[in-house]
């Protein structure tokens, strides 16, 4: 599989998620510089988590007008596939790839901890094999991982079968519905707060994150 992982100022975590491709996947992965195109065809584009742009404005706003979010338009609109992980998912939401917003958590702090997610709407493809009960354990990290969508909008995506991942037993950052991430109306396009790269390494006890690349390199 050909991946590009798409780098900007304050990405911090693109070196992550590149080495569990790379490594354990023995994926086929060039890292972008949010001033360069695409300029190969891809599989898989990811987004990934840190603080681009410094968070100004809004987490993610500013990134949805950097260069490269041109290709990656095209990219889409060729029917290929995308993944925001975190702050990635923020800027699927900011640059409209993707409904809603994040927003700041109902705590108003910063969390890092691991979460409990399950699977979220029963129709949707990318998570058709998973089991309902299966409880993953994932990390998350962020200020701004509320999220918020307008009752219509959490109609559509329920209906759809477009949520991806719920919050199961503690909703950490108060996200309505619990919802954890979503996929696009043709499910190409993904975004989820939690950090899959960040469990799958034996050595810290959380290998779960292997459980939803799997999905995501496979739907």
């Amino acid at each position: 599989m050909k991946v590009a992982v798409i780098t900007f100022p304050g990405s911090n975590c693109d070196a992550d998620i590149y080495r569990v491709l790379r490594d354990q996947y023995k994926a086929e992965v060039d890292r972008i510089w949010h001033r360069d195109q695409l300029e190969k065809k891809y599989e898989l584009v990811i987004l990934p988590g840190g603080f681009s742009y410094g968070d100004y404005l809004r987490s993610g706003a500013m990134a949805g007008f950097s260069p490269v979010m041109k290709s990656v338009k095209e990219h889409v609109d060729k029917g290929g596939k995308l993944f925001g992980i975190c702050n990635g998912f923020q800027i699927l939401t900011e640059a409209e790839f993707l409904p809603g917003a994040l927003t700041r958590n109902k705590t108003l702090k910063y969390i890092c901890k691991t979460v409990t997610l399950k699977k979220g709407s029963s129709g949707n493809p990318v998570t058709s094999s998973l089991d309902p009960q299966k409880e993953l354990r994932i990390p998350i990290a962020h200020a701004d991982g509320c999220y918020f969508a307008t009752s219509d909008v959490l109609k559509q995506l329920e209906d759809e079968g477009r949520i991806l991942f719920r919050y199961f037993g503690e909703n950490p950052n108060g996200s309505l519905d619990a919802i954890a991430g979503i996929t696009s109306k043709n499910f190409k396009i993904a975004g989820m707060m939690p950090h899959p790269e960040r469990a799958m390494n034996s050595v810290t006890g959380e290998e779960d994150g292997k459980v939803v690349l799997d999905l995501i390199l496979g739907a």
